[in-house]
């Protein structure tokens, strides 16, 4: 992960912010043994935050059905529809598997963009829509790949797999619509503060 020039002042992307290097499951603390192999906190953190993503990507995606003001931003808000309603249901059968409970709603952080969301219309609500989510999903990019490629449970590496084609997908389809500010991205998280996004500008 969604969503006035003041407005995209705000924070826009931390959604990986609290992520480290990997260890072995041997080697990390509070790694427990499940049935279909070691679950680190790191997999449980995987877990939530994808349950997280869903939960304000979801609403975000509808908002652009029905007031994107192009077709590509409606395109992109009906990927964000279908992937995450697909994605959020591996999620909770992923966590259901593995006895874990996940959120029910968006957090702080997550409600705030898609209050931006709301209050926004025409030509200020698809530059906030394409450059809120399109920042957030580079932000879990990085994260989603670590996790697939470290991860020694097969639930959590299955999961992983879809989030990732899930991702890439999404920031193809909202790099589609010709208002994303490159350079006013934020990249992925090298350590333990907390990345910020400054201004997206046309």
């Amino acid at each position: 992960m969604v969503f006035t020039v003041a407005a995209l002042m705000v924070p826009i992307a931390r959604s990986a912010s609290s992520y480290r290097s990997p260890q072995a499951a041997e080697a990390t603390p509070g790694t427990v043994d499940t049935a279909t192999g070691p679950l680190t906190p790191l997999d449980r953190d995987f877990v939530k935050r994808v349950r997280l993503a869903g939960l304000w990507e979801l609403p975000a995606g509808r908002m652009a059905l029905a007031k994107g003001g192009t077709p590509e931003v409606k395109t992109a808000g009906q990927h964000l529809v279908d992937g995450h309603t697909d994605l959020d249901r591996a999620d909770l059968a992923a966590a259901s598997a593995l006895g874990m409970q996940v959120p029910n709603e968006p957090n702080d952080q997550q409600k705030g963009w898609l209050k931006q969301l709301e209050e926004a219309q025409g030509p200020e609500f698809d530059r906030l829509f394409a450059n809120i989510l399109r920042n957030a999903h580079g932000q879990v990019f990085a994260v989603v790949a670590q996790v697939r490629a470290s991860t020694q449970n097969s639930t959590v590496r299955d999961l992983a797999t879809v989030a990732n084609s899930t991702v890439l997908d999404h920031m193809t389809v909202l790099e589609d619509t010709r208002l994303v500010s490159y350079g006013n991205l934020t990249g992925p998280s090298s350590g333990t503060s907390s990345p910020t996004a400054g201004p997206a500008k046309r």
